[in-house]
């Protein structure tokens, strides 16, 4: 009879420590996609992802994973593994943010082993949220953000058409809400014009930056200015869009 009292006691006091220890644990933010995205070290300065700006925005008690990398489509993100120990590492309450397209839209020769054609780029997202839902963790979709790119009106021109529509089509089938990044980020381009918009981006003249001698005329990775523009369209969105994660934002410095 003791010992049975003693079991149980000890079984009630294991799971209440377990119950604390998981309490403590804060809030993950993961954050998977491509290379307007990612994590760039200093040696590529000032290449710079959006994620790195976005990561700032929440206090303590928020652990933000970006593991977005360079060149990866949604197909190779998983063929790569770099899907599954994330989904392993999911738990209740954790943030999935997935931002893909650019590299799945990739016909070119030389991207031909990034290549998703827009049927397995639907399945692939769809995979990320239920195994994602699983775990009772919320997906989160985020259409691809836009190249920099204007006809010769000066009118800003959508770079993502197929893959932003998949995106809506995933989450009207999955009942997800959507971050519209390329609509909000060519929303951008389009007030600031053709020669301004230029400043967010790896416009790079030749002679004027030591790690890239020879420069960068690239319309689509963001210096640290345009990481930070197309990281605050994202929180405006998140604003209306998923209320519950407001409460965890960085308070506002006191004057």
């Amino acid at each position: 009879m003791y010992k049975s009292v003693f079991k149980l006691g000890m079984a009630i006091l294991i799971l209440v420590v377990m119950a604390f220890k998981m309490a403590d644990q804060p809030m993950t933010i993961w954050m998977i996609g491509d290379s307007t995205m990612c994590v760039y070290g200093p040696e590529r300065a000032p290449v710079t992802g959006w994620g790195m700006p976005f990561a700032n925005f929440f206090d303590g008690t928020v652990q933000v994973e970006n593991r977005a990398r360079g060149g990866r489509s949604t197909r190779t993100f998983i063929s790569e593994n770099r899907w599954k120990p994330i989904a392993d590492s999911l738990k209740a309450g954790d943030y999935v943010f997935m931002q893909f397209g650019h590299n799945d839209e990739a016909k070119e020769e030389r991207y031909k082993d990034r290549y998703t054609p827009v049927e397995d780029y639907k399945k692939n997202l769809v995979r990320f949220i239920a195994e994602s839902r699983q775990k009772k963790a919320i997906p989160v979709l985020v259409t691809p953000v836009s190249r920099m790119r204007f006809d010769q009106q000066g009118i800003a021109e959508e770079t993502h058409k197929e893959y932003t529509a998949a995106v809506f089509e995933v989450g009207k089938q999955q009942d997800v809400p959507v971050i519209d990044l390329d609509h909000d980020s060519r929303a951008l381009y389009q007030k600031m014009g053709p020669e301004l918009t230029k400043l967010l981006f790896m416009q790079i003249e030749p002679g004027v930056n030591p790690i890239y001698p020879e420069g960068q005329k690239d319309n689509t990775h963001f210096n640290e200015l345009g990481a930070r523009e197309m990281a605050q369209l994202v929180l405006k969105r998140i604003r209306v869009l998923y209320p519950d994660l407001v409460s965890h934002l960085v308070k506002p410095v006191s004057k």
